[in-house]
């Protein structure tokens, strides 16, 4: 459904975006394209996908949509937002605010503030506090402020004085359109699939071994906008039901086993962040950090490992967690494996052809944990790491160390955390600053990063040597009941 009209589609290319169809099959050009990399937020685009209560709309950004996964969904433009010629309450709130100058970026801005308008709960009984942090984490992922700050939070604040506005529905799919999860396979073998089960996805990487997998293709999409690649063959993970789980056991787990948190490899983001808001708050926390929240309503966590890439920001964390990866292959078989073996090399890990990524796996209460997580970049929201630290203090006393961006994969200090776990470093509620001296020597001996375009090989190791230090001092206060600052993330 396309601006609340029946679209078949036939005959695309399987890496066909959903911006690229918008604009040049459909002549929808309220929905821009500018940086090709769901960075800037100009294309962003309303998608609704059929929830418990009804029809749920999410902000995607549409340049790194492959316009399969949007089968049998809504997709709602900015031309399909006003309503027989009324402007929605955030059209005419950028209107009176004056929230636009040049007007190219204005739809994106329009479009990720009417997904909040939609879906918050702040809308009406929020704090002005709540209220503005929710605006700015609507409009994280739409850089450009060519007319300033103020006014485009003072647009998203003012719609809240209005009713929540959903997309008015007056047409549905006939009776004979074809259900979602079941690909027609080409003759060319140039395809895009969506299985529905384990199973489904077994059988195909079997017949198309080498088949791209694709979940929220934040990244994978890249290859084809940046560096203009073809992916033939691409299979869809986000309808694999196995892959969409998260189960959370809690008190009551039987024979003194223990319990673990298991979260579907498939599983965005922004489901992450309700599931886990209760019993892990620093990483819901951090996730604030991770993208912008298109980049989080479709990104995956499964996505963020398999990518391998040394600045991702999630492995360092689960690396702490001692977190399992389940992996699955196309002949039906399952092994465990620590994600501390998972990574071989840069950009390289133990998946096979056939292999994929099915669940990952955490004790439970390694949640409960005292953790801290630092993220330095240089610019807060939807950047890129220069340097990734997860610390960790288990039930052992002991710290557990790593780091992102300091190594061709994301690794854990062993050398660092065994010379802590020798060493006297905190006595009567405070850390011992030359033993954390010496701890940077050995960090420093264990580590050997690379100066890129963000951030020379000196500066990480400051940043790391500094992490360091920040975390055993918040860490310990902590454990002594301190009140620590809540904004622990810094960029440079």
């Amino acid at each position: 459904m396309l601006n609340n009209i029946p679209v078949k589609v036939e005959s695309i290319a399987p890496d066909m975006t959903l911006l690229r169809y918008l604009r040049g099959q459909q002549n929808l050009t309220g929905t821009k394209e500018g940086c090709a990399s769901g960075d800037c937020g100009a294309c962003t685009v309303l998608i609704g996908s059929q929830g418990p209560t009804g029809w749920v709309y999410r902000a995607i950004n549409s340049c790194i949509c492959p316009l399969g996964s949007v089968d049998n969904q809504r997709v709602i433009t900015v031309e399909g937002l006003n309503d027989q010629g009324q402007l929605h309450p955030v059209q005419q709130a950028m209107v009176d605010c004056h929230g636009s100058q040049c007007g190219f970026c204005t739809p994106g801005f329009v479009m990720s503030l009417a997904a909040l308008h939609m879906n918050s709960d702040v809308a009406g009984s929020g704090s002005m506090e709540e209220q503005r942090h929710a605006v700015i984490d609507a409009i994280s992922g739409n850089l450009c402020r060519c007319t300033g700050y103020r006014p485009i939070i003072d647009a998203g604040l003012h719609a809240f004085k209005k009713p929540a506005q959903m997309i008015n529905i007056v047409q549905e799919w006939s009776a004979d359109a074809p259900l979602a999860g079941n690909p027609v396979l080409e003759e060319t073998d140039c395809f895009y699939a969506q299985p529905t089960d384990e199973a489904g996805l077994q059988a195909l990487l079997q017949q198309y071994p080498d088949a791209h997998l694709i979940a929220g293709g934040t990244d994978l999409m890249l290859e084809v906008t940046q560096f203009y690649k073809t992916l033939p063959q691409l299979i869809d993970l986000n309808r694999v039901s196995g892959l969409q789980a998260v189960e959370i056991q809690r008190d009551g787990v039987q024979d003194n086993a223990e319990a673990y948190v298991e979260i579907g490899a498939a599983v965005t983001y922004t489901r992450l962040e309700r599931a886990l808001s209760d019993i892990s708050p620093a990483f819901v926390q951090f996730l604030g950090r991770l993208g912008s929240r298109q980049i989080r309503n479709r990104g995956t966590l499964g996505g963020n490992i398999c990518n391998a890439s040394p600045i991702a920001d999630t492995p360092p964390f689960l690396l702490v967690l001692d977190a399992e990866l389940l992996i699955g292959n196309a002949a039906g078989e399952y092994r465990r494996e620590p994600i501390s073996q998972f990574y071989r090399a840069y950009k390289q890990t133990t998946l096979a052809t056939g292999d994929y990524l099915a669940k990952i796996r955490i004790k439970r209460e390694a949640l409960d944990y005292p953790v801290k997580l630092y993220k330095i970049s240089k610019r807060y929201e939807d950047d890129i790491s220069a340097v990734m630290g997860a610390f960790l203090f288990d039930g052992q006393q002991q710290l557990r160390i790593a780091f992102g961006g300091m190594a061709a994969i994301p690794r854990r200090a062993h050398a660092t955390e065994k010379f802590l776990h020798q060493t006297t470093w905190h006595r009567d509620g405070q850390v011992l600053p030359h033993i954390l001296d010496q701890a940077c020597d050995v960090l420093r001996s264990e580590f050997s990063p690379m100066s890129d375009v963000r951030a020379s090989a000196e500066y990480r190791m400051a940043m790391a040597c500094n992490l360091l230090k920040k975390a055993c001092n918040e860490i310990i206060a902590q454990l002594n009941g301190q009140v620590v600052a809540e904004g622990v993330f810094d960029h440079a």
